[in-house]
């Protein structure tokens, strides 16, 4: 946040200056009411009753004219301020890490990004202004107050030490409300987002009343954060309000017998009694600037606990570059890596390696470790034992860009955003990928006959997550993105589970022709693996075991087993039918 206060110095200068300047027309047009008094109503001076006149004109034309240029660049320093914080948080949230994705719930991140950075935004802008220029005011016609009559001034000195000790005891428990009412909203946050994304699955599960439960519960811990709050409030705002009336009836009832008795003049009286009004908005007001301050410098506080979380997964340092092997040209390998997480082994000792080209087939049950491989892969985590290998080089050692472009991957939980399906299909290349490759990377997946017609075809907008296509379509989509990607290693995990066999055997077909791409499919048909160049079966996160189709079946293991029951009822209904 400093650096983008920083970066906005001129404009907040400039509207200090203008603040400062439009307070001082505020404090200082008392004194040309006291001329109007004592001068022109009690010395019957018209002289001074016309310079009186053009003074109260330029004061107002003074006012507004500071107070658009103070607001109108506070205002807009607060904006770029949050801008600024809220860019660098989804930049550092896209650094971070994928454990601290499964961590960390999707609605509390929403809530720092939107709702704290909105807190900060009224703190840098025109909260933090309303605050100095309110105190400014308040120095400043104390002054104005010890100018015109110091005895007199004793009153609403006497008043102060109350009030500020009632306004910082209000402060202090509204920064722990605020505090609550934070977490509160994320929680609430998190709910409203998870059944709005999942609505479907609520109404198929007729759910409704469980999740609305679940909503009442959350909401409710929202509302009485809420309610402690207002309670806090109340408890102590009509002091603030009680006070400051206590104080101007005393400043009324002992100026005014001053006055009576020649010690101070009316104009002084009525200056005196301006500003004993004028003195209480800034205390009134308080409690309420303290609180969105407290409620601003919370949201800071939860969104520097976001910006301080480490990405475990960096860019190495320069220095601890290796030279590619210009002999494993396009080649992965595994060499004995194992991987655990919060105590659990979920890889052992796990070897492999995949020739430029070549195709590794990956079998197993599930939690048997496939899709940590692919993470292992993209280096969303990093291996505990051993290494893996990119053209020969640890990628531990290679910028994380470089990784990620090595591989081009399509996950079981299809994600689609809310965007036309070419620029679905461009997510990997944006900035460079043009119509051509659209629509060659659409017909590979054999999604072009259900593009075409849609209507407005490759422009047509899909639903959020892709809602609105089926299963299968939205995965051929999701592999004519991994396609027109043209990356050196396609991974495909479960990702034509959703497809028919006519489909997935045409889309195996059109794979087995990109020679000059490596690829590795994660299934459990064995009609997605059967042609692979080796195929490798895990059972509880080891190599149990590998080899070809052929020799798989012949072995009469775990991957026998599979092929027996995907297909031994079809080969003995075969045998029976001769």
């Amino acid at each position: 946040m400093k650096k983008y206060i920083i970066g906005n110095w001129w404009r907040y200068l400039i509207g200090g200056i203008c603040l400062v300047c439009s307070t001082l027309v505020d404090i200082l047009v008392p004194f040309i009411t006291l001329s109007m008094v004592d001068d022109v109503i009690v010395g019957r001076n018209m002289d001074i009753f016309r310079r009186d006149i053009l003074l109260y004109i330029a004061a107002g034309l003074g006012r507004a004219l500071f107070q658009f240029v103070k607001e109108f660049l506070c205002d807009m320093s607060g904006c770029r301020v949050a801008s600024g914080l809220r860019k660098d948080m989804m930049k550092h949230i896209f650094s971070l890490h994928r454990g601290y994705f499964d961590k960390t719930n999707t609605g509390e991140l929403m809530a720092r990004v939107k709702d704290d950075a909105g807190s900060v935004w009224d703190l840098t802008g025109f909260v933090g202004m309303l605050m100095t220029e309110a105190t400014v005011y308040f120095f400043g016609v104390i002054v104005c107050m010890l100018t015109l009559n110091w005895k007199l001034s004793i009153v609403p000195l006497v008043f102060m030490p109350p009030l500020a000790f009632i306004a910082l005891f209000l402060e202090k428990k509204l920064d722990k409300d605020y505090d609550d009412i934070s977490e509160k909203n994320a929680a609430l946050t998190k709910v409203v987002e998870e059944n709005i994304s999942g609505v479907r699955t609520v109404k198929a599960f007729s759910a409704e009343s469980s999740e609305l439960k679940k909503f009442d519960e959350k909401n409710k811990d929202y509302a009485d954060a809420n309610k402690k709050f207002a309670k806090d409030l109340a408890d102590t705002d009509p002091l603030l309000a009680v006070i400051p009336k206590i104080m101007q009836t005393f400043v009324v009832a002992i100026g005014g017998y001053a006055a009576i008795k020649g010690s101070i003049t009316y104009g002084t009286l009525v200056a005196f009694v301006s500003y004993s009004i004028s003195i209480v908005w800034p205390i009134e007001n308080l409690g309420w600037m303290l609180s969105l301050i407290s409620q601003g410098l919370a949201g800071y506080k939860k969104i520097k606990k976001v910006m301080k979380t480490q990405a475990q997964i960096t860019d190495p340092v320069a220095k601890n570059e290796e030279a590619f092997d210009d002999k494993a040209a396009g080649e992965i390998s595994f060499d004995n890596v194992t991987f655990t997480m919060d105590g659990k082994k979920i890889l052992k000792d796990v070897s492999f390696t995949i020739p430029k080209g070549k195709t590794l087939g990956i079998m197993g049950a599930t939690g048997a470790g496939k899709s940590t491989i692919v993470n292992l892969i993209e280096r969303f985590y990093d291996t505990s034992e051993g290494s893996i290998r990119i053209e020969g080089k640890d990628i531990k050692k290679m910028p994380l860009c470089d990784v990620r472009a090595f591989s081009s991957v399509v996950t079981q939980d299809v994600f689609l955003f809310s965007d036309t399906i070419t620029e679905n299909v461009r997510l990997g290349s944006k900035e460079s990928m043009d119509e051509r490759t659209v629509k060659a990377a659409i017909k590979s997946a054999h999604a072009k006959e259900f593009v075409e017609k849609i209507t407005d075809s490759y422009d047509a907008v899909i639903g959020e997550r892709g809602i609105g296509l089926s299963g299968g379509q939205k995965q051929r989509l999701s592999i004519a993105r991994a396609l027109a990607k043209k990356a050196n290693l396609l991974i495909l995990d479960d990702s034509t589970s959703a497809l028919d066999m006519e489909t997935e055997a045409a889309i195996q077909a059109e794979l087995r022709e990109k020679k000059d791409m490596s690829k590795i499919i994660i299934g459990h048909r064995i009609s997605s693996v059967k042609d692979a160049d080796e195929i490798i079966v895990l059972e509880n996160g080891a190599v149990k075991e590998r080899g070809t189709h052929a020799e798989l079946i012949e072995k009469k293991g775990l991957y026998y087993s599979t092929y027996e029951a995907q297909y031994g009822d079809y080969r003995n209904a075969m045998a029976a039918g001769q």
